[in-house]
């Protein structure tokens, strides 16, 4: 079972948003963020908001989600650190390729949430958070980036 961010129903691997469809292309009329609203969220709660925001591919969005000194690593790439360099990072990314996020687990523990994650074209991984009062301190992502490459037929680095 995969959550279905754009109308907040569960739904199956099989229905609207399995395999090939492209978050991204749906109409642009704006949903509720759920949980966005409450002073402090859960960090279990938080990623599912994350999620949400990325689908939607909005960087802005996304980077208030991150205290002004966080750090984003996804250890394929070098950290962002800070708000600025988080929303650059993320306005980069979109550009480059059409990314989806399919939850697969969250797991949280205290003042932490660990994603799991899959997408459409196959490429899985997990992203550990550390929330602090209501807001992303620290974030570590695990992917194959050679997978991510060739999955959005972009240049694969020769060094």
């Amino acid at each position: 079972v995969v959550y279905g961010f754009d109308t907040g129903e569960w739904l199956t691997p099989g229905g609207p948003l399995g395999v090939g469809h492209s978050l991204r292309k749906r109409s642009k009329k704006k949903i509720p963020l759920k949980n966005l609203n409450q002073t402090t969220m859960k960090p279990r709660e938080l990623i599912i908001d994350w999620v949400q925001l990325f689908n939607d591919g909005k960087a802005e969005a996304l980077a208030a989600l991150y205290h002004d000194d966080a750090i984003n690593h996804q250890v394929a790439n070098e950290p962002g650190i800070g708000k600025e360099a988080i929303q650059q990072m993320f306005t980069r990314e979109f550009a480059a390729a059409e990314m989806v996020c399919l939850i697969e687990n969250i797991f949280e523990d205290g003042e932490w949430a660990i994603l799991e994650w899959k997408d459409p074209l196959g490429l899985r991984g997990c992203g550990f958070f550390h929330i602090v009062d209501g807001k992303i301190k620290f974030q570590r992502g695990y992917w194959d980036k050679l997978s991510f490459l060739r999955l959005h037929n972009l240049p694969i680095p020769t060094k």
